[in-house]
């Protein structure tokens, strides 16, 4: 089983679950939703949420999702330079079916500020 994850928060989460799907404001505003592999995860949490206590992973089952799914190259907030510009990234198309998430993963900064891969995130 393939799967990516989404980072957020459990309020916008619960918010998503009250509501029936997910729709971020990435959605609304860049037509996607942003994702990463298990390998990305961390240096985009480093980049975006430093110091965040408040987020968890979401563990998106890639069959599962109803929006096209597209490995794309980086798109950053503001048209940022961004470091991983040769990496592809997944995109998410459509607001997230709240079925497609197998397990949603608490992840907390360290005392550091950085991010480590929660074990049960990993697949």
């Amino acid at each position: 089983m393939a799967i990516v994850l989404h980072i957020t928060t459990q309020a916008a989460w619960d918010a998503a679950c009250a509501a029936g799907s997910y729709r971020p404001a990435s959605l609304a505003a860049e037509g996607f939703i942003h994702c990463s592999t298990p390998a990305q995860a961390t240096g985009s949490a480093d980049r975006f949420f430093p110091g965040r206590g408040d987020l968890i992973l979401l563990v998106v089952d890639e069959a599962r999702v109803t929006a096209m799914l597209r490995y794309e190259p980086p798109a950053p907030p503001g048209g940022a330079p961004e470091p991983r510009a040769g990496e592809l990234f997944p995109h998410l198309h459509g607001p997230l079916a709240l079925n497609a998430v197998l397990r949603v993963v608490p992840f907390p900064c360290d005392r550091d500020g950085r991010f480590t891969l929660p074990a049960d995130a990993a697949g």
